[in-house]
């Protein structure tokens, strides 16, 4: 094994892989759970009976909810270690996640959600700040981009299970069961990875050099970062709206707006969510030679062109490659955020600030389907998508080249 210093000198190391394949599998297995509910808006709102609206607030107690996860595990996770609570927390996200499948109506099911939330917040700030304290800050920025991308790993798969498992009828399932049911408890089985975390992955050395002696320690530290904790905040909303903005509608802007059919709608978000996979390496590793907010900025301007034919597209193939690109932009951009906020981060509380950024973030982007659906009442479904994320991209585009950042920040020294 390659050792790793923190001036960057060496190969990657097998430690900083080990951290960051839990990382990105944990974040790809948590998307997966978030995503599943995207493709089955029709089917659970028919289940339950309850109109598809209604379902779209089971999306807002998700969001709404991951701060309370990212407040709680970051604690943790600043006071005894990343390992412990990343486990924990990828244990309880599956329980919650497999016992959706079993929700017996509405009710239920909306405060599952709510609780899955709690799981899905604690899981990015956690793993993200194991994986980028132990990466070498020369390959920083490459492995940013391939932890985010787990994220996009986690929305393709969902895509597949719902070509593949939703058309299945009761009769082809085992004990009578039904295809939705299958799709959350399939999500279950992340609960495996805590045995990788257990058997494979280090402590973070940061977390041993820079670790607070109590909770109130770490309160201390993180309200006296108030003014930076509230430009994080402010730029993870945008970023929020960005993403779900451009992602939990649109395969029901797809069959809606376009008549296309559940799988076609399947078979592209699978096309969209490769490019968001190859824009979130490229641009991860192209912040390492121009700068987190360049290269966020650049991310930025391919979206911006891609927002007329994303939206407006009147063909398979425009669609296909507006979307394509689309999200090598948008998540080409998110590709830099966790060696972003990790870096801007302090080191005695890089487990809770960039985790409740990042949370508090998609706290204010919770209703961003609600308000796309309200938009779309009033201007049509192609309008309310594309002036709704014109108007996001140019405002994150100048809050974050406002903004400094601290490209190459050594988080822990050789003894």
């Amino acid at each position: 094994m390659v050792a790793l210093s923190p001036s960057g000198s060496g190969a990657i190391s097998r430690t900083s892989w080990h951290a960051v394949s839990a990382g990105f599998l944990g974040w790809t297995l948590d998307a997966f759970d978030f995503f599943v509910v995207i493709f089955m808006y029709d089917t659970l709102a028919a289940h339950f009976h309850v109109p598809k609206t209604q379902l779209l607030w089971a999306t807002t107690a998700t969001l709404a909810f991951r701060p309370v996860g990212a407040f709680i595990f970051g604690l943790l996770a600043d006071r005894f270690g990343r390992r412990a609570p990343l486990m924990a927390n990828v244990i309880f996200f599956s329980v919650i996640e497999f016992a959706c499948g079993f929700s017996p109506n509405y009710t239920v099911f909306l405060i599952l959600r709510a609780l899955y939330g709690i799981g899905m917040g604690g899981e990015w700030g956690v793993g993200a700040s194991l994986a980028m304290e132990t990466a070498s800050p020369r390959w920083r920025g490459l492995l940013s981009g391939i932890l985010q991308s787990g994220y996009s790993i986690g929305y393709l798969l969902a895509a597949l299970a719902a070509r593949t498992l939703l058309p299945l009828t009761s009769a082809q399932l085992p004990f009578g069961t039904e295809s939705w049911q299958w799709m959350f408890w399939i999500g279950g089985l992340p609960a495996l990875l805590a045995l990788y975390i257990r058997m494979s992955v280090p402590e973070s050395e940061a977390w041993k050099q820079h670790r607070a002696p109590d909770l109130a320690t770490i309160g201390r530290t993180a309200a006296s970062q108030a003014r930076l904790l509230l430009y994080l905040v402010a730029m993870m909303t945008l970023f929020m709206f960005l993403s779900h903005g451009t992602q939990d509608l649109y395969p029901d802007f797809l069959k809606n707006a376009h008549g296309i059919s559940t799988k076609t709608v399947a078979d592209l978000a699978i096309i969209y969510n490769v490019g968001a996979v190859v824009g979130a390496i490229i641009f991860g590793h192209l912040s390492e030679l121009i700068g987190r907010r360049y290269a966020i900025a650049a991310a930025l301007a391919v979206s911006l062109m891609m927002i007329w034919p994303w939206a407006f597209g009147a063909s398979f193939f425009v669609l296909a490659t507006a979307s394509f690109s689309m999200q090598v932009g948008v998540q080409g951009a998110w590709g830099i955020v966790p060696a972003h906020l990790n870096e801007m981060a302090p080191d005695s509380v890089r487990g809770l600030v960039p985790g409740m950024a990042y949370q508090l973030g998609i706290l204010f982007a919770s209703p961003t389907s609600n308000i796309e659906h309200w938009l779309k009442d009033a201007f049509g479904y192609r309008w309310a998508l594309a002036g709704f994320e014109l108007v996001v991209i140019l405002g994150l585009a100048t809050i974050v080249l406002l903004g400094r950042e601290a490209r190459g920040k050594a988080f822990w020294h050789p003894a």
